[in-house]
């Protein structure tokens, strides 16, 4: 609540119930139990509410920013409900468990809808439990389990236990089950059906995979597209902007190619409205005119996917995450797939990254090793043969874990700002040297001229030249020369020998520097130097 409340109307009031005493950590609120003690025992009279009103607000859980406050009206509640209900063949007698948060629209609305609207017992567990899945499903008889995210993954990952074939589950239930571990997890744990689907709180154009299609999250028909009108729209890659025809309409997709999926808002069909947000700009940001015909207005998911030729839908990424390297656009979600195959179903967040100078953005993948026990040689060995080279990631960042959302989606908003820059990483991290793992060293002590990010040739020779030869301490350059390089040699004047520090100040992907502390005495002539580690010129990346 606290990070949320700045955001909140005045005109709300909170309201804390049970023991502690947190009015100190949220200003303003009341406890609620002595009011309840002395409340009129009368029934209240009954408000007249229909289906467009307000039923709740549910926070979106903040993958790609700040939570939003969504509207759910009535009729969003039982739509969603009962899309999935009646899509995917459900029964009252089945017994649903649901261990994902009940303050998200999956584990209140998919889940515990069925309860309320349906009949269906739900087996309630406070926290997801890898572990302790199966024995849960086993004990209660459960015939549908939910999921999110990454939690097939997790399940993926643990040790074979006889329970997990014990079961009576015949049905998952949920979005976010990866196409590279699809057939695994239903092989593994005899799961007949993934009844996977795509939505969100507040959209307006859910889909459902209702016939068991591995990889899709959803079916529209291109025959009679009108009957629900939701469709892929072009838009430029780096920027997401839509992409218009003559006309000023978007462009539609056709099959194989990938768009942002839209939906038409019609306000006076309660089921392809959007109530948006209780922040009028939010809801005004997501919401684009002249969609599909002039004059029309469509909600915009933020979502790529790509649909194929019989009107089956894959989601494809994130909008902002799928990234432009060598030409080539690289999905985000294909690569952490294909990652953390290799890795052993490890955490992998896999984002784009600018290097000054350089079109496009450099992919880069943050991996959860907590043990540091991954074998880089190998890694890369296995990215070779598994992901063509624009795919595979250039930089490599290993921590102890990584970020998630209460949903199970990685965050990658702080990953993405803090980027490769070891002033503000302080993980291990890695660039990709033709086919070896390099390390990238912490240079922030030495100065903004050697800050890697936006690191600059005159900024560094301006450092060396004005050393003088009576400095307690240098830091001298020494350039290794690529192919092609014709520029002339410059030396610092500081150092003799055989390794002397020179710098040619060209801007060649082949230069490659060598960094070293020296220290000099005065009269004294030799460089006494150490050669600390080797790194890459970030500002030429290009032949990566």
């Amino acid at each position: 609540m606290q990070e949320v409340q700045p955001s909140l109307e005045k005109s709300i009031h909170l309201f804390w119930s049970g023991e502690g005493n947190p009015e100190s950590a949220i200003p303003g609120a009341k406890h609620l139990d002595p009011l309840l003690e002395t409340a009129q025992r009368l029934q209240p009279t009954p408000p007249e509410k229909g289906f467009l009103d307000k039923l709740f607000y549910i926070y979106t859980s903040g993958t790609t920013g700040m939570p939003k406050a969504a509207i759910v009206v009535n009729c969003r509640y039982f739509r969603m409900s009962s899309l999935v209900y009646y899509g995917f063949r459900m029964r009252p007698d089945d017994v649903m468990y649901d261990c994902l948060p009940l303050y998200h629209a999956a584990g209140n609305i998919v889940g515990i809808g069925q309860c309320l609207l349906q009949g269906m017992t739900i087996v309630i567990r406070k926290k997801f439990s890898a572990s302790h899945f199966w024995e849960d499903c086993v004990k209660y008889n459960c015939t549908i389990v939910q999921y999110i995210g990454e939690i097939c993954r997790y399940l993926l990952n643990q040790p074979y236990q006889e329970v997990e074939r014990q079961h009576r589950v015949r049905m998952a239930l949920g979005n976010g089950l990866r196409a590279s571990i699809w057939r695994e997890f239903m092989a593994r744990f005899g799961i007949a059906q993934v009844a996977e689907f795509y939505g969100a709180t507040e959209c307006n154009c859910s889909l459902g995979n209702f016939d068991n299609n591995v990889g899709s999250c959803g079916f529209n028909s291109r025959i009679l597209p009108g009957v629900y009108p939701i469709g892929l729209v072009k838009v430029h890659e780096d920027t997401m902007e839509l992409i218009r025809g003559p006309d000023g309409v978007c462009v539609p997709c056709k099959p194989g190619e990938p768009g942002q999926l839209v939906g038409r808002i019609v306000k006076s069909n309660p089921l392809q409205h959007f109530d948006g947000y209780l922040n009028q700009s939010a809801t005004n940001k997501k919401i684009a005119r002249d969609v599909f015909s002039k004059g029309d207005a469509a909600y915009l998911t933020g979502d790529v996917l790509v649909m194929d030729k019989y009107g089956y839908m894959y989601f494809r990424d994130r909008t902002g995450d799928t990234f432009r390297w060598k030409g080539e656009n690289v999905s985000t979600t294909e690569v952490e797939g294909t990652l953390s195959r290799i890795l052993n179903l490890t955490d992998v967040v896999v984002y784009g990254v600018e290097i000054p100078g350089i079109e496009g953005k450099a992919g880069m993948a943050a991996i959860a090793d907590p043990e540091n026990s991954c074998d880089l040689e190998s890694f890369a060995g296995e990215l070779k043969k598994a992901l063509p080279l624009y795919a595979r990631p250039v930089f490599l960042r290993f921590l102890h874990e990584v970020s998630k959302t209460s949903t199970y989606k990685f965050q990658k908003m702080e990953l993405r700002k803090q980027g490769f820059d070891p002033a503000l990483v302080k993980d291990r991290l890695y660039f990709l040297d033709s086919s070896r793992w390099r390390d990238i060293p912490d240079l922030s002590s030495l100065g903004e001229p050697f800050s890697l990010t936006g690191r600059r040739d005159t900024l560094i020779w301006d450092r060396v030249s004005s050393s003088s030869v009576g400095a307690a301490t240098c830091v001298p350059v020494a350039l290794l020369h690529g192919e092609g390089c014709e520029r002339t040699l410059l030396s610092c004047g500081h150092v003799s020998g055989s390794l002397t520090s020179t710098f040619c100040g060209c801007s060649l992907v082949s230069c490659t520097f060598f960094l070293a502390e020296s220290r000099w005495e005065s009269g004294n002539e030799g460089p006494g130097l150490a050669l600390l580690r080797r790194t890459q010129h970030l500002r030429n990346m290009e032949r990566l």
